[in-house]
């Protein structure tokens, strides 16, 4: 206990230095578990260490559990690859540039598929031992129709101040455990995804549509241990008709209700064919090496509410994932998207489509 007050009591200003000069110099993981362990101290380095750690988005770093539900940088990518195991059904997420610095890799996410007899559930788990329906350690779950073409993302936590969780079976919450007296216990439908029908049977790529009811930044929650959820969630947001999947089980009579903006509507970019390979292609910028009809690229679409994208907006990829091995993928992902939508749209692409290739 006096350990404690020892370090609580140190001048603001010193304090403050020693974690401004940890925070720049601690760029990377695993190194930057300094600035973490900066945070558990006691309240007095937390507040601090909140203070000067900034957002993905301004500093494109991801130190916190939180930071998996904020957007990423505007003017960069975050660069993170996807192990599948196929023996467990399982897929997680590291933070690196190559499944070669596995070692170095930060552990950001988890998820195990989940067969039912008309859909297909994906867990996703901050924690990579503990993928269990029931775990407290759940932050969201994406599922699927019985076809594998529509999907619906739900988030654990609100996507905007006075959001409504859903009610339905389908978006039923994971885990019922509440984390945070501030943040309600709840599932939380926050984006669609769906997969065009390939009723010809026309040989060429995937196409995809997402669409997102909620975007923007979530801040730390001062009351929650570890800084793992967000407090308040000032988001743009859109309303979402009970039918928008199209499907049993992923619409709801009583759907949420946003209060205000409108939704991101992103499309996957289209691929040119390459007459000389005899196949359809798309500048992956060395990050993709295999061909596989799961590689995709993510921008918005043309078409975007309340007005049209600029041309230059449009060929900005927010999203990519593509195969490198076996059971090896990359993903890189950009303001708007955050980790955790990322992971979940990417998590579609693992699914089976048989009408739709």
């Amino acid at each position: 206990m006096s350990r404690q007050s020892c370090w609580a009591n140190m001048p603001p200003e010193l304090l403050r230095d020693i974690i401004q000069r940890l925070e720049s110099s601690d760029n990377v993981w695993p190194s930057r578990k300094n600035v973490v362990a900066c945070a558990a101290v006691c309240s007095t380095w937390r507040e601090i260490t909140k203070e000067l750690v900034k957002s993905p988005e301004l500093s494109g770093k991801l130190t916190f559990p939180v930071s998996l539900k904020q957007p990423g940088p505007r003017d960069a990518t975050v660069q993170c690859y996807i192990e599948r195991d196929r023996t467990t059904a399982t897929y997680r997420l590291f933070l690196g540039l190559t499944p070669t610095l596995t070692e170095n890799g930060k552990f950001l996410l988890a998820a195990r598929k989940s067969r039912r007899a008309t859909s297909t559930d994906y867990i996703i788990s901050i924690d990579p031992e503990d993928m269990s329906r029931g775990s407290s350690s759940c932050v969201g779950k994406l599922r699927s129709n019985f076809l594998g073409t529509k999907f619906a993302i739900y988030d654990t936590q609100p996507p905007h101040s006075g959001a409504i969780a859903s009610t339905n079976r389908a978006g039923r919450r994971v885990a019922a455990k509440q984390v945070s007296p501030k943040v309600p216990a709840g599932s939380y439908n926050v984006a669609h995804i769906s997969y065009e029908l390939n009723v010809l049977g026309t040989r060429g790529p995937r196409r995809m549509q997402c669409t997102l009811h909620a975007v923007g930044a979530v801040s730390m929650d001062s009351d929650s241990e570890g800084m793992a959820v967000p407090a308040s969630t000032e988001l743009a947001a859109a309303p979402v008709a009970d039918d928008a999947v199209g499907e049993p089980g992923l619409s709801s009579s009583g759907g949420d209700r946003y209060v205000k903006g409108d939704p991101l509507v992103l499309k996957n970019k289209s691929p040119r064919w390459h007459d000389q390979l005899q196949c359809w292609c798309l500048n992956f910028r060395g990050r993709v090496t295999v061909a596989s009809v799961k590689n995709f690229q993510l921008v918005a679409a043309a078409d975007q509410p309340p007005a049209p994208v600029c041309q230059g907006e449009q060929d900005k990829v927010l999203l990519q994932f593509g195969k490198i091995g076996k059971d090896m993928f990359t993903m890189d992902y950009r303001y708007p998207l955050s980790a955790f939508q990322a992971f979940a749209i990417c998590l579609s692409s693992f699914d089976t489509k048989l009408a739709c290739e």
